[in-house]
């Protein structure tokens, strides 16, 4: 029960799990949990559901002055694991792609979403792992589905990396810019909920949308 606790109160308030964490932890080591999140968010095809973005746009508000965090560590720390994360992840399906699949026992690893990202690797390539950085669940499945045969290591590594930058140096330099504004941190709940209200819609239209298609060409087969 304890660690569902954690997963809840680290999405409902990733300020203040990293608050605790800088006074527990220190200055030097607070950067482990941080490191150990977004890895594990993007490396373990089990745990889609860790709140990448608002952890990131937390970490930047405390990598502004005084904040107990400095923004360059946070940056690359943040850095090294998205792209060791994914690499991980690509790894994990070259070896047990096949095999966790027919399992059956990642539950978000729903044949709508492998739909979705064989089309998104259809019509975009390499550019899927950039693309899907910024949805959440969809960047856990895309370099698992690349590792299964989409792409090789070179040209996944590429985008890989240029992804991870993206994606990091995008919510971390938010929320060190603008997290000290007095709106921002009177409604800083609010506007984390936001966040992953805008990383979650695109995932949502397509859902939805593949229903609605779903629906008419079922219709039109029992016409």
């Amino acid at each position: 029960m304890e660690i569902i606790q954690f997963f809840v109160d680290l999405l409902s308030d990733p300020r203040g799990a990293i608050a605790g964490w800088i006074v527990a932890l220190g200055p030097l080591w607070v950067y482990s949990p941080l490191f150990l999140i977004v890895f594990v968010e993007t490396g373990l095809v089990f745990f889609p559901f860790l709140p990448g973005d608002s952890l990131l746009f937390a970490a930047g508000v405390f990598s502004a002055d005084g904040g107990g965090l400095n923004v360059w560590a946070t940056l690359f720390v943040f850095y090294a694991a998205a792209i060791l994360g994914n690499t991980s992840n690509y790894w994990i399906a070259r070896f047990f792609g096949a095999r966790i699949i027919d399992s059956g026992k990642v539950k978000a690893l729903t044949p709508e979403r492998m739909a979705k990202l064989d089309h998104f690797f259809a019509k975009y390539g390499g550019l899927t792992i950039i693309i899907t950085r910024f949805m959440p669940f969809f960047r856990t499945f895309a370099p698992f589905i690349a590792g299964t045969g989409h792409m090789n290591f070179g040209k996944f590594t590429l985008f890989n990396v240029i992804g991870g930058v993206a994606w990091v140096t995008s919510f971390v330099l938010v929320g060190y810019f603008f997290g000290g504004i007095p709106f921002v941190q009177e409604h800083f709940e609010v506007i984390v909920l936001g966040i992953v209200a805008v990383s979650v819609a695109p995932a949502i239209i397509g859902a939805v949308k593949a229903g609605l298609n779903a629906r008419k060409k079922k219709k039109s087969q029992a016409e």
